[in-house]
């Protein structure tokens, strides 16, 4: 573990220079087709990931590899802007890297999107769903290992995962904003393919509402790290029935719509935490 608190000290040292010691409070990590909120910063400083040392780069389409820093909404944020994925070969480790990077720059609380299935009657193409709980089937777990007590405790609690106060933010956000706040459980499972239908129903049974194949590994490395978890998932398609078909083209159609209203729902956001 001390190999990994070296990596993150090069990787935060980089960042510091090319930044000129900017001072982050929070940290997104935008998901499938949501990057356009990156090009909202004030001031901004973008790194692309290449330039930052241990940091790997994503090879999914509609997944940019730069992480930008400055203001919005009058806080210090850094932006990644497009992950890597279990699917794509990485550890664990690495795809929870960046989590590890905000850790090293001291970010208190962290924004996670991502793109999802809709699992539940009422949920449709666009919306944006506050994510509550989550379940971990990916089989794997980032925190797997021995543990450096210096980041983050053996047993993290996960009572609190998604942090009710900060919940309570974003459901008052949505209100300023007119938009009624949807809230659910999110089904991580390790892609690349969509699911089956028999998947689909497991999944629903057992207590989830969108399903992804990513955001359950850097919210575990969040937690461990002590930093407050906000998760935001934007329903892409729903899978109500069997024969219903999935295209990754579609996915991004539907992010890339649903961003504007994601961008306000963050700034908003943003704007009302006190941490």
């Amino acid at each position: 573990m001390k190999e990994l608190r070296r990596m993150m000290n090069e990787a935060a040292e980089a960042i510091n220079k090319k930044s000129n010691g900017f001072k982050p409070e929070i940290g997104l990590i935008l998901g499938s087709g949501l990057g356009n909120l990156a090009n909202e910063l004030e001031d901004a400083i973008e790194i692309p990931y290449t330039d930052i040392p241990n940091m790997k780069v994503s090879t999914v389409q509609g997944h940019a590899g730069s992480l930008f820093l400055g203001k919005l909404s009058g806080k210090n944020v850094m932006v990644f802007k497009g992950r890597i994925h279990y699917y794509e070969g990485h550890s664990m480790k690495e795809i929870t890297f960046l989590v590890r990077i905000m850790q090293a720059l001291g970010v208190k609380a962290m924004v996670v999107t991502n793109a999802s299935g809709g699992l539940r009657a009422d949920l449709r193409p666009g919306d944006l769903l506050i994510m509550d709980d989550h379940i971990n089937l990916m089989g794997d777990n980032p925190l797997i290992g021995i543990n450096d007590p210096e980041l983050g405790p053996r047993f993290p609690d996960m009572s609190n995962t998604y942090d009710r106060e900060l919940r309570t933010v974003v459901a008052k956000a949505c209100e300023a904003l007119g938009i009624v706040p949807k809230f659910g459980s999110y089904c991580a499972v390790t892609g690349p393919n969509y699911e089956t239908f028999a998947e689909v129903n497991y999944i629903r049974n057992i207590g989830a509402d969108v399903v992804g194949m990513s955001t359950v590994p850097e919210v575990l490395v969040a937690v461990h790290a002590g930093i407050r978890v906000i998760g935001i998932s934007c329903v892409t398609d729903v899978i109500h029935a069997a024969g219903v078909e999935v295209t990754h083209d579609e996915v991004l159609k539907v992010a890339d719509e649903a961003g504007p209203k994601l961008a306000k729902i963050v700034r908003e956001t943003l704007k009302q935490i006190q941490l």
